[in-house]
């Protein structure tokens, strides 16, 4: 007959492996943001000797004030939040609507569309094809090109479709005896219910555009549409002394001692920093419903 844990002696050598593993995830993770803030607040003379860990070493805010000065990275911030908005916006409406009817047992085309989509998950279309379908919409160079590609994606499809067959029928039944229609029983019944899951994929979507940059690269030319994702790319590959002085017009800033300039590495970290910020502050506002929208494909299929 086992032994029942006396209360307050839990801690077994499980735990303390699982809590072991866990602080070691939390430093692998938070120590390269740590050491990124940390060298984008220290003074050139300290970054070049790489002496830099997780606390700043002469201390100053130049390169933001410097990042700042640069107009396109207020474009692309205002870039970012219009993608990621209007196609996350777009994939949720979208998807739902794509994905209802595959729930409704007597809808007529409901073979044909779900062995349409699980096509779709194994064979794409390619680069070139897509690039001359987007030029073929007129949608090349424009904020469209970035927000409707995305519309519609087969997995997220009969991810709906699972997590919409859970909802009782009895609910839409009731509905539609009071004289509703596919729209109403959809939009008034079960996406209200489905606020996990739609909360769930907003975070994907968005999190998804935000680090979005390929798109861009392929399908726009004009830097006033770039995404601030972009503008990060440019910092990361083409910035140096003189591009910072070009750029963002740093010139000869005294930081830390006559003569001093903000060094490259710096303002490089500070952009990374101002990109990320958004969705670190946006992510605690949805991990209520993280966790219970993650596990959606695993009730029912």
């Amino acid at each position: 007959m086992k032994k029942k844990r006396r209360a307050g002696t839990g801690f077994s050598l499980y735990d303390a492996i699982n809590i072991s593993i866990m602080i070691l995830v939390m430093v692998v993770i938070l120590y390269p943001i740590l050491n990124i803030i940390a060298t984008s607040l220290s003074g050139p003379r300290h970054i070049a000797a790489g002496s830099i860990t997780i606390w700043p070493r002469g201390f100053t805010w130049q390169a933001y004030v410097d990042v700042f000065k640069d107009p396109f990275i207020f474009k692309g911030y205002r870039n970012s939040i219009l993608y990621a908005v209007g196609s996350t916006g777009i994939m949720l409406i979208f998807t739902s609507l794509m994905a209802y009817p595959l729930t409704i047992s007597d809808f007529a085309g409901k073979k044909f569309f779900t062995i349409f989509l699980t096509v779709t998950m194994f064979f794409g279309g390619g680069l070139i094809p897509t690039y001359l379908l987007i030029r073929s919409l007129h949608m090349l160079d424009t904020a469209w090109v970035m927000i409707l590609p995305g519309a519609v994606g087969a997995y997220n499809v009969f991810l709906f479709r699972t997590f919409f067959l859970n909802i009782p029928s009895e609910l839409k039944e009731s509905a539609v005896m009071d004289g509703a229609n596919d729209l109403v029983v959809l939009f008034r019944i079960v996406l209200p219910l489905s606020k996990a899951l739609l909360a769930t994929f907003a975070l994907f979507g968005l999190v998804g555009s935000w680090n979005s940059w390929f798109e861009a690269l392929i399908y726009l030319n004009n830097q006033n549409k770039y995404p601030l994702q972009m503008i990060l790319r440019n910092y990361l590959f083409s910035l140096d002394t003189t591009a910072i002085q070009g750029r963002v017009g740093a010139g000869n800033v005294a930081v830390n001692g006559p003569g001093a300039m903000v060094d490259p590495k710096a303002i490089r970290m500070s952009v990374i920093i101002i990109t990320m910020f958004p969705i670190m502050a946006i992510y605690p506002f949805f991990q209520k419903y993280f966790n219970k929208g993650v596990f959606v494909g695993a009730i029912k299929g």
